[in-house]
């Protein structure tokens, strides 16, 4: 393949130019295992005997597939955003009235709620952190995921949380303080456990850009902008001096539940807030599908910030045609600057433990396939 892309500087940091966005596939032998633990088969010492060993794996894959930032796959997790909610101070695992709503699907019907003031006090995923930096070593950068700061705060105004939580809290700009304050310590208990590349992980973008969406916040009353600036709000508070050798990025979804999606609309009514939140340094940004809208947003996009371009699908096995995805990073030039754009996944492929509907060597392929591209588009950079 040829293009007639000018050459791009290479990537140092993440991310980089073939990239994930963090969640995999669990393999047969961790399912087994969860299963085994929540039937009281076997003891939380050898689930996270299981975890480790599939982990390791995981890493090993990863740097197979030739890439150079690594997650834990979010193996020992159920959730990709509830796991982590659950142990922060004052927030309790409930059952829902419902599920989240997918196309055609329905998941779990499991909430955060709170039971007290939000904090932070210590958190299992630090721990899980260091584990992955030990066995990632020192030639790939160990990621850490965790769901945005908006992201609880939505999770907390879900209509059947919204009595539990204004009984806690009745002025929303403590809500927002607190969730801020929470986040910002527990971003900075990884950091001291040596994590340098943080990724927040945000729906919240992905409903507010949704027409149906919009028009049921009118209903209400409530103007979307002002929902899109307070999750501005909360989102950089929370980030907000942070040490400078820190990244942070955010990843923007619309749903991605068994292969199934909950949103559509082009980013174009939030994206001037979205990218105007300072202490972002990159964007990995759905745009797999029509459902995502055109580029032209992004030219609100700061000339110091990434571009991470979700043009493979995470939820189906099949490859993309390699011209097609060539020539919408170029038509993406028109926006972004080449040396500032970087290519993976739209999502993960399990942003919940059911995973998404393909193969792990689906998986794996797509990721090579990602890789390839990459390497051709940017010279191995």
């Amino acid at each position: 393949m040829s293009t007639t892309f000018e050459q791009a500087k290479p990537r140092t940091e993440t991310p980089f130019r073939h990239d994930i966005v963090g969640s995999f596939l669990r393999p047969e032998a961790l399912k087994e295992a969860r299963r085994k633990f929540r039937d009281g088969e076997i003891s939380s010492a050898e689930l996270k005997a299981v975890e480790d060993r599939e982990i390791a794996r995981l890493v090993g894959k990863q740097k197979e597939a030739g890439l150079r930032a690594v997650t834990d796959g979010e193996f020992r997790r159920s959730w990709w955003h509830l796991d982590f909610m659950w142990e922060l101070d004052g927030v309790e695992k409930a059952v829902a009235d419902k599920g989240y709503p997918f196309l055609g699907a329905e998941t779990r019907a499991e909430t955060a709620r709170l039971n007290g003031k939000i904090g932070f006090t210590r958190h299992s995923f630090v721990g899980h952190f260091k584990f992955l930096k030990e066995i990632a070593g020192e030639d790939v950068v160990a990621r850490q995921t965790i769901p945005a700061p908006a992201q609880l705060l939505a999770e907390l105004q879900r209509p059947e949380n919204q009595a539990s939580t204004e009984a806690i809290y009745g002025d929303a700009g403590e809500l927002v303080s607190d969730i801020a304050k929470a986040y910002k310590a527990a971003i900075l208990a990884f950091y001291e456990a040596g994590c340098r590349s943080l990724q927040l992980d945000d729906c919240t973008w992905g409903m507010l850009v949704d027409q149906g969406y919009r028009d049921g916040l009118r209903r209400q009353g409530i103007d979307p902008a002002d929902v899109a600036e307070l999750f501005a709000r909360v989102n950089r508070e929370a980030v907000a001096g942070l040490p400078a050798d820190l990244i942070v990025a955010t990843h923007v979804c619309r749903g991605n539940y068994h292969s199934t999606w909950a949103s559509s609309g082009g980013y174009e009514p939030i994206a001037e807030t979205l990218f105007g939140i300072d202490g972002v340094s990159a964007y990995y940004l759905e745009f797999d599908t029509d459902r995502a809208g055109d580029f032209a947003p992004l030219r609100f996009v700061k000339e110091d910030r990434q571009v991470v371009l979700g043009l493979h699908s995470s939820k189906f096995g099949e490859l993309e045609d390699k011209e097609a995805i060539v020539g919408r990073i170029r038509e993406a030039t028109k926006y972004v600057d080449l040396d500032r754009i970087c290519l993976s996944p739209q999502c993960g492929f399990a942003s919940t433990e059911e995973g998404n509907v393909l193969t792990e060597e689906q998986q794996w392929r797509k990721l090579r396939f990602i890789k390839e591209i990459a390497d051709e588009i940017w010279s191995r950079s």
